[in-house]
């Protein structure tokens, strides 16, 4: 079965509300700044893995469903790419969505990857539990990585745009 207890807040900083931030084995490489969004439907990719991975345009199958940021802006993916996530020894392919816009995060995993794994999350616990081969796993999570996204977002300063309340004179 898997559960959380108060065992396994030890090691993290209570009181917080860190996003639940991990390292990931993504297309054969370790890959830091992923974070975990159970509230989402769609793995996404961004532009520092994309490139780090080497990626080409034309490693990108068509998908043209546009999606809503953290902002509320409508984002218009590049394309999708099929990508290994190792956990452990457990490989589950996932369908990324690449998109080119600023993320502190290098790639968000969401709930299809979560149901494939047969993983839960748990951001109060920083952690990810997910049976293998007969026994519960876990991917421990890090406060300070997500602390550091959390402050590179805040100072990340998009283009300058006018509202359309400004343009009425409101």
């Amino acid at each position: 079965m898997l559960s959380f207890s108060d065992e396994d807040k030890v090691g993290t900083i209570h009181p917080h509300d860190d996003a639940l931030v991990v390292t990931l084995r993504i297309g054969g490489y370790d890959v830091k700044r992923v974070m975990i969004n159970q509230g989402s439907a769609a793995d996404i990719i961004y532009p520092d893995l994309y490139r780090g991975l080497n990626l080409k345009p034309e490693n990108l199958k068509a998908y043209s469903s546009p999606l809503v940021s953290f902002e509320g802006r409508i984002v218009v993916p590049k394309g999708q790419v099929r990508l290994p996530v190792q956990t452990g020894t457990d490989v589950v392919e996932v369908d990324f969505i690449a998109v080119d816009v600023f993320s502190p995060y290098t790639a968000i995993m969401s709930r299809p990857w979560l149901y494939i794994l047969g993983a839960i999350s748990s951001t109060l616990h920083q952690k990810v539990k997910y049976p293998s081969g007969g026994q519960v796993l876990e991917i421990v999570g890090s406060q300070a990585a997500a602390r550091q996204c959390l402050v590179a977002a805040i100072q990340h300063r998009p283009e300058a745009k006018t509202s359309a309340t400004a343009d009425n004179g409101l």
